[in-house]
């Protein structure tokens, strides 16, 4: 074993959040570490890394005892991180990222700017990326910025890389390279703890899986032994049923049409229609222009041409306040930064969008406050400790949850989903689900997108697949196949069949 660690525990102000977790990582090994949001992934590998001191238990690297005290210990022992939120400095150029804190100078202090540029190209092209290294790094993908942090990871002479949700920005051609450029290093002996809700990503590229569960070691075993529904059940305890939910509201009346979208660069003649009790799914690459026009409908950015109606009624949306005012609600990809006011209270995010309903006259009513805050909070089923429990000390499932709750009590017509989702474990998905399915029923007209081709067509009534800025096609629902929608996605048949 690369890594063995035993009986592991932690506790921040008295709550266990670690209760003797087991996990061992073998040679060549790309491990699996899964579980719901907040099962103590992230703690434990905190832990291991010296961010965290433990509480108890025993940790062995290749076979001795070890207590690293800071990431920099664990890092100079082989043992590399790419969190999901890459540690990329757009300014700075490819082989500046890639030394980053591991700067080559001589012996008088001088950076030794050609060696590291030489290092840095042949890095890349062991990866497969070829490109001048002397680039600035905020000009790439955030593909192209994983393998970056990957070469930086080997460049540190890491043995073992932990991967965080690594394929959460990825279009599908970038997930290709990114599982080639793992299955490479594989071959070279480098192991892999592999964090990801994507089971479909699990049953692909991992050897074995360990799941967590409310802090607790449920158990490793060989991915090949395991099904679909065997890994949910580790994960949340119980079986949670079919996958998707039945949506069983009949589309009505148009409920929001989009006709003759155009933003120069961006995207143009984009028109389409979703029906109220209707889930209309938005697919395609990224850079696809999916989220500009999501954002142009809501008033975040401005379309320079086009036409938007509402129950049949031309509308102006100029600001995200106009989309509200409409009955429009938006949850965007971004939850940290468009979803969240991170360092505010729940009940503070939650008061955002519905202020008019709990207070009168410019003073809000505590007793509204509280209903606001336990209706929503038991609806969605948040995982919280009380109204005054900080955004950011939330799960990433449980701040979805937030920033879905945001918009409920405003009974939005409308109600547009970016990749609501992303990083949300098997479990909250399945709620967050369940929630859509309800407010279709219920008549209202939602719009979705979403990179995860199971989601789309497992959730969506149609499909509009789009291609560099252009609708491609839209599909009836007994129209879809991952197949189908990647044909369209990548370019096949240029043209729109309603």
């Amino acid at each position: 074993m690369i890594i063995e660690m035993k009986g592991i525990e932690k506790a921040f102000s008295g709550n266990k959040v670690l209760k003797g977790v087991d996990f061992s990582l073998e040679a060549g090994e790309i491990h699996a570490l899964m579980g719901e949001n907040g099962a103590g992934k992230s703690t434990m590998i905190k832990i291991l890394t010296g961010i965290y001191e433990r509480d108890a238990g025993d940790i062995h690297v290749h076979g001795a005892a070890v207590h690293y005290k800071h990431p920099k210990e664990a890092e100079d022992a082989g043992i590399a991180v790419i969190h999901q939120e890459l540690n990329i400095l757009p300014e700075l150029t490819i082989a500046e990222n890639l030394f980053l804190g591991n700067e080559q100078t001589s012996r008088f202090g001088w950076l030794k700017t050609k060696e590291m540029n030489e290092r840095a190209k042949t890095a890349l092209e062991k990866l497969g990326l070829n490109m001048p290294v002397t680039r600035k790094a905020g000009t790439l993908s955030v593909g192209q910025q994983q393998i970056i942090e990957i070469a930086k990871a080997l460049e540190t002479k890491a043995k073992v890389i932990i991967m965080d949700e690594p394929t959460a920005a990825l279009t599908g051609r970038e997930i290709d390279t990114l599982f080639e450029t793992i299955r490479g290093l594989q071959e070279e002996g480098v192991s892999f703890i592999y964090i990801s809700h994507r089971m479909e990503e699990i049953f692909e590229l991992c050897q074995r899986i360990t799941v967590l569960r409310d802090g607790t070691y449920i158990g490793t075993e060989r991915v090949k032994d395991l099904t679909f529904d065997d890994v949910v059940k580790m994960m949340v305890g119980r079986e949670i049923g079919e996958r998707f939910p039945s949506n069983k509201a009949v589309p009505g009346k148009v409920k929001m049409e989009v006709k003759g979208f155009k933003k120069e660069g961006v995207f143009e003649d984009i028109s389409f229609d979703v029906k109220e009790g209707e889930i209309l799914g938005i697919a395609g690459l990224m850079g696809a222009g999916r989220s500009e026009v999501v954002e142009a409908i809501f008033g975040y950015r401005k379309e320079d041409s086009g036409t938007l109606l509402l129950d049949g009624k031309e509308v102006n949306i100029s600001s995200p306040k106009d989309a509200i005012d409409q009955g429009l609600g938006f949850i965007s990809e971004d939850r940290k930064s468009k979803g969240l006011v991170v360092d505010f209270t729940i009940a503070a995010n939650l008061e955002l969008t519905n202020l008019s309903s709990i207070s009168s006259y410019g003073w809000i009513s505590a007793k509204k406050q509280t209903e606001l805050y336990e209706t929503l909070v038991e609806k969605l089923g948040v995982r919280t400790s009380g109204p005054k429990q900080s955004a950011k000390s939330l799960s990433g499932g449980n701040q979805q949850k937030v920033v879905i709750a945001k918009w409920l009590t405003m009974e939005p017509r409308v109600l547009i989903l970016d990749e609501p989702t992303r990083g949300v474990d098997v479990g909250a998905k399945k709620e967050i689900y369940n929630i859509m399915v309800e407010l279709a029923q219920s008549g209202v007209a939602i719009v979705m997108i979403s990179s995860e081709l199971p989601e789309v067509i497992g959730m969506s009534s149609r499909v509009a697949v789009m291609h560099e800025g252009r609708l491609a096609s839209i599909l009836d629902k007994s129209e879809l196949s991952e197949e189908k929608i990647m044909h369209f996605a990548t370019g096949g048949d240029k043209h729109v069949s309603k």
